[in-house]
């Protein structure tokens, strides 16, 4: 019976993926985005002259609302990619966290921006600037670091076992599967806080809470196939990363770039660590 739930799962799984990773999908998803920020664009113009109801915030006048609206359903893109990829592998699951992570940053530069009055003053703009600095500069600071932390991965089988590693592979699936519900039961609520424009749900963030609960249970679900030290090390240490990005989404700026800097450069060294003593460590003599 669990076994031919499991199954169920992973075709279900293995469907979806497939379906995502089309050039279909992925043409609908740009038309999806353009749409979404010309209409942003329209509705901002719209309620500026007076045609649309005002919402009754600043923000809601700027047209660079649009921006925030379409980097805001590119990440919510980009995080479905990176929990159909939780199931491929672990270590490229950690580095497209960073991926989104950097979006991030390079949206709230946009955001910094758009906050300024038209035409922009210097004497409004003095203290954004070095926020926006800090937030760009992170992004290509970890756009680089990810570069060399691809580059390291080598991608150790868990397991000698053929069939334990088709488990825990089967595992993962299921909870990439819960995951996307999670994802879109917190979408949603995130879309009615919006539109009752209430205290803004914060989406990203809650969702990188989920992250560290869905690491810590891969890490302890490894254990089924594989209890080797070097494994279960890397494994939470890369649960770790997402620690620190999840505290860098709720720090002040400054502190959020150094830390999802941080986050970054400790995955590197963990990986560069892990390729060079995980074979040592796996050859070690028994008590």
């Amino acid at each position: 019976m669990l076994h031919a739930l499991a199954v169920a799962v992973e075709r279900r799984f293995d469907r979806l993926d497939d379906v995502w990773h089309g050039t279909r999908a992925r043409h609908a998803v740009a038309g999806v985005l353009i749409a979404a920020f010309g209409l942003s664009l329209v509705a901002v113009e719209l309620e500026r002259r007076g045609l649309l109801p005002s919402l009754g915030s600043a923000a809601s006048q700027s047209h660079f609302l649009a921006v925030q609206v379409a980097f805001y359903l590119l990440l919510s893109y980009e995080v479905v990619s990176l929990v159909l990829g939780l199931a491929r592998s672990v270590a490229n699951a950690a580095g497209k966290q960073l991926e989104i992570f950097s979006l991030i940053l390079l949206r709230r530069t946009f955001e910094e921006f758009g906050h300024l009055d038209d035409p922009v003053r210097w004497d409004q703009a003095r203290d954004a600037v070095g926020h926006m600095l800090s937030d760009a500069g992170g992004a290509l600071l970890i756009f680089v670091v990810l570069a060399f932390y691809y580059a390291a991965q080598r991608h150790l089988p868990l397991s000698g076992d053929a069939q334990e590693v088709e488990g825990f592979v089967r595992a993962k699936k299921a909870i990439a599967l819960g995951l996307l519900a999670v994802f879109a039961g917190l979408a949603v609520r995130s879309g009615l806080a919006a539109w009752l424009s209430r205290e803004p749900f914060r989406l990203f963030e809650a969702f990188y809470t989920v992250l560290i609960f869905a690491d810590i249970a891969i890490v302890l679900l490894s254990l089924r196939h594989s209890a080797r030290y070097e494994v279960v090390f890397r494994n939470s240490g890369l649960a770790v990363a997402t620690v620190l990005l999840r505290l860098a989404l709720s720090a002040p700026p400054y502190l959020n770039a150094a830390l999802g800097c941080a986050a970054a450069l400790f995955a590197l060294g963990l990986t560069l660590a892990y390729n060079r003593l995980a074979p040592a460590l796996g050859a070690r003599p028994g008590g």
